[in-house]
């Protein structure tokens, strides 16, 4: 009964572990999100805001918009051009101010370290978290042997547990509370590990190429975490409280 305690305890920690891990997963999911939305609202701004384009520069942007030269604003005549004919031919013209495609460049920048960084600490955390789910494979195996060698050396008494609500007999393995833990741990770090995946292929693939509709998307699955399915992760967070 005290080596069986022993282990029902141990997989629980095992358990409470493993959420903590998942816990901090989801933060640094939301954080990179922030991420990739500020790298979809730069790229917009560095194309659309700050140049200078025709419809042909919209099909085959972004090489005919790269090619293109900014409007310097350092002419007096520029300026009051700009300040006093704020026209819609010239806002969709996209009149350049030379700090604001700094500061545009800059974000696409500090949004793709991000992003990276967040690949970084997202695959250490899904390494702790694979290790967890093999601590956990491996507690219910030692059970299973234990429930075997029971069976095969000790009494009725110690070799079963007895429910107390329905007085009926089943193996320390099989007891609900031990394989749910292990049986959660395994289907939620395969849904994380798949995530992360995603993830790390929407990273990789974002440049100044990046189509807006491409962007749309990857924010889209980023927020929605297709891979992630919420009644598993609801029942995982039970398991605890």
């Amino acid at each position: 009964m005290e080596v069986r305690s022993e282990l029902k305890q141990n997989i629980y920690e095992i358990f409470k572990d493993f959420i903590t891990g998942i816990t901090k997963l989801e933060e640094l999911d939301n954080a990179a999100n922030t991420f990739l939305l500020r790298f979809q609202q730069a790229l917009c701004t560095f194309f659309f805001g700050f140049y200078w384009w025709t419809f042909s520069d919209l099909i085959s942007y972004p090489p005919a918009l790269l090619k293109r030269s900014p409007i310097l604003t350092s002419s007096k005549l520029i300026q009051s051009i700009l300040k006093n004919n704020e026209t819609r031919r010239l806002i969709e013209a996209g009149c350049i101010n030379i700090d604001d495609a700094a500061r545009s460049t800059g974000a696409l920048h500090t949004s793709l370290s991000g992003l990276s960084d967040h690949l970084i600490k997202a695959q250490s955390l899904l390494s702790d978290l694979e290790h967890l789910t093999d601590d956990a494979t491996l507690a219910i195996d030692t059970a299973t042997k234990l429930s075997t060698q029971l069976d095969e050396e000790s009494s009725d008494d110690l070799r079963q547990v007895t429910s107390d609500e329905e007085n009926e007999t089943v193996s320390f393995a099989q007891e609900p509370e031990v394989t749910e833990y292990a049986t959660v741990i395994a289907v939620v770090y395969s849904m994380v590990k798949q995530n992360y995946v995603m993830q790390e292929k929407i990273v990789r693939s974002l440049s100044l190429k990046t189509s807006f509709d491409e962007l749309d998307t990857y924010t889209m699955m980023w927020s929605l975490r297709p891979f992630v399915e919420d009644q598993i992760m609801n029942r995982a967070w039970k398991c605890i409280y």
